[in-house]
């Protein structure tokens, strides 16, 4: 067996595209994606349908109404309120998780969630935020039971 010598380990500098080739390229690219119909990470196929993009817009509407009837709210203050609400969901989410984890349970029950509130929310906030939720937890266990 001889040895012949390897090129393999030269790079050659790549051919630049004209701005039409480039076009073309970009171009079909487009009706690629167009014609794939928008399929999601799933691998469902939407049928030119917009993905799903759920927010906490219409209870803080509702909110608003029951504390202000007559104020109303902007998209941009709409917005700040959805980004905030997402915002301290994860975060009472993600400790009450890691409480799940330290105590070794694999149930995440309405204690972790309060243990969570107590130790994200300073103060008053904390408290407003457990009673309130302990509040809702009667409620539904009144009405789940009847």
């Amino acid at each position: 067996k001889t040895q012949h010598a390897s090129f393999s380990h030269i790079i050659m500098p790549a051919k630049k595209a004209s701005k039409a080739a480039t076009k073309r390229a970009t171009k079909a690219t487009k009706r690629a994606n167009k014609t794939a119909g928008g399929e999601g990470a799933e691998g469902k196929s939407k049928g030119g349908h917009k993905k799903r993009h759920e927010t906490y817009s219409t209870y803080i509407y509702r909110v608003l109404k029951q504390v202000h009837h007559d104020l109303g709210i902007s998209n941009k203050a709409m917005n700040v309120m959805n980004s905030f609400i997402q915002d301290i969901f994860e975060r009472i989410a993600s400790e009450a998780a890691l409480l799940c984890r330290i105590n070794g349970t694999k149930t995440l029950t309405s204690k972790e969630i309060q243990t969570a509130v107590r130790l994200i929310l300073p103060g008053e906030l904390a408290k407003h935020g457990v009673s309130e939720g302990t509040k809702s937890v009667q409620k539904y266990t009144s009405s789940a039971s009847s």
